[in-house]
């Protein structure tokens, strides 16, 4: 599937990282259970910078376990890393449990997923008031909190933006990936 031919001051990607889990045929935290997934390889092998402007963000959602082999991917895209843009923190539906949900993690208990930052050219920063910190209930597996959007927008200005992996298209956004209407 090609990338769009067009250029973006916003890249907002969720890519589809493939990695085992101690039980990977039954585990559902596992996302071969979920979509299709890809190599490291072949994420990184995409052509983004074809589809970034000369000042361009990327905000990239990466995994603990493969941050090491992520960040790469990053440079190979064109960009450099700065820093981490979102920390979210997922709550449970069921408030009567835990009001933290706690995923199985590797050594602790996990919960909290990260999305970098990463920037090409000199992109300027629209706001100094987006948290970086995303206390939001978690819904399907790795569907992301909807406000993440608009505060890339706040954080970035109302440019030309892209959603890369998207699973539901959203207004003022384009969207690329195999499952744009999943959650529409």
């Amino acid at each position: 599937m090609l990338l769009p031919n067009k250029k973006y001051n916003i890249i907002y990607a969720d890519p589809p990282w493939h990695f085992e889990n101690w039980n990977n045929k039954t585990a559902q935290t596992n996302p071969n259970q979920h979509y299709p997934t890809m190599t490291m390889k072949d994420i990184a092998n995409m052509k983004v910078n074809d589809i970034a402007a000369d000042d361009c963000v990327l905000f990239m959602w990466c995994t603990d376990p493969l941050l090491h082999k992520q960040l790469p991917i990053v440079e190979n895209w064109g960009f450099k890393y700065k820093t981490v843009a979102f920390h979210w923190v997922k709550t449970n539906k069921d408030k009567t449990k835990n009001y933290y949900f706690k995923g199985p993690g590797y050594w602790t208990r996990a919960n909290n997923e990260i999305c970098v930052l990463a920037t090409k050219g000199k992109p300027k920063r629209e706001s100094g008031n987006v948290d970086r910190l995303v206390v939001s209930e978690r819904r399907e597996h790795s569907r992301k909190p909807d406000r993440i959007r608009n505060d890339i927008v706040k954080l970035c200005g109302d440019l030309p933006r892209i959603e890369l992996f998207a699973r539901t298209s959203m207004p003022g956004w384009d969207v690329w990936g195999n499952q744009v209407d999943k959650f529409n």
